[in-house]
């Protein structure tokens, strides 16, 4: 090899671990922002007008490439236990909406339950969520499963709506907060359509089931946290970096808040296997 070909290769060489070491600045400051579990192909979406800014030139086979090489992909987890108490004797109501999609915001609601350790014991986050923009409508988190828990975030979810002239289905499990008269008749009160799984098939609830996880897994809030105020804290600021800057495969990589505004995708399932699913019409 020529003195000129081994200098050529140095210098090779040395662009690219600086060009790794910027990118793992990006990737981590990315993740610390938006989400830690973001995954390689919207990072390499998002970060790349960064990468041509910063003169990496690299494709997403070689990205991932990078993240392999490098520990930064995610690693699959489990899901874990459930809050959904539905031995009572409340009217538990039909699943209207069972194979059916969205065609726009504020059309389909999904409500669900997780529970958040902290040094004192359990807390729970209730959260009502638009199933055609994945927006979090409403939310509230306390140290108790009453009905209340439930009714609050909805209340903040009627508050936040963007078409209330709109026909609306609320879609939950069949655990007693949302069976409860007092939460049933709540919504019904607002014009709003009541909807429950039937059978344990968690795709009935997928969407509800999937934010949780989310915001769990990529915002630190699976982790036991010192108290209620921090918590409340810590599922605020996630639940605003989810709707505001959190990419969705099913949104086209767009952002929930953008997409509720500017109602113009095809609605996509989490079901497998499932292709022209009938049009939800209420």
């Amino acid at each position: 090899m020529s003195k000129q070909a081994f200098y050529k290769r140095c210098k090779t060489q040395e662009t690219k671990d600086i060009n790794h070491q910027k990118l793992t600045t990006m990737v981590k400051g990315y993740r610390k922002k938006v989400g830690s579990e973001t995954g390689g192909i919207k990072l390499y979406h998002n970060l790349k007008t960064d990468m041509i800014n910063q003169n990496i030139n690299m494709g997403r086979d070689k990205f991932y490439d990078f993240l392999r090489l490098n520990n930064l992909l995610i690693k699959k987890r489990k899901n874990y236990v459930t809050t959904t108490n539905s031995n009572h004797l409340f009217r538990k109501y039909k699943n209207i909406v069972k194979d059916h999609v969205p065609t726009r915001p504020e059309k389909l609601w999904v409500s669900d339950i997780t529970y958040i350790k902290t040094e004192n014991g359990h807390n729970y986050l209730a959260i009502v969520t638009d199933a055609y923009s994945k927006q979090i409508m409403g939310y509230k988190l306390a140290n108790h499963m009453r009905t209340s828990l439930c009714k609050d975030a909805l209340a903040m979810a009627i508050k936040n709506r963007k078409y209330p002239d709109e026909k609306l289905i609320h879609h939950s499990d069949r655990g007693f907060q949302y069976c409860n008269p007092k939460y049933t008749e709540f919504a019904e009160s607002n014009g709003i359509t009541m909807s429950m799984t039937e059978q344990y098939d968690p795709y009935e609830n997928a969407i509800a089931e999937r934010i949780n996880r989310t915001l769990k897994y990529e915002y630190g809030l699976k982790r036991t946290i010192k108290n209620t105020d921090i918590a409340q804290e810590m599922a605020t600021q996630a639940i605003d970096i989810y709707n505001n800057l959190r990419s969705h495969f099913s949104l086209n990589l767009r952002k929930p808040a953008e997409v509720h505004l500017n109602p113009n995708i095809k609605y996509k399932s989490y079901r497998k296997n499932k292709v022209n699913l009938p049009k939800l019409t209420i």
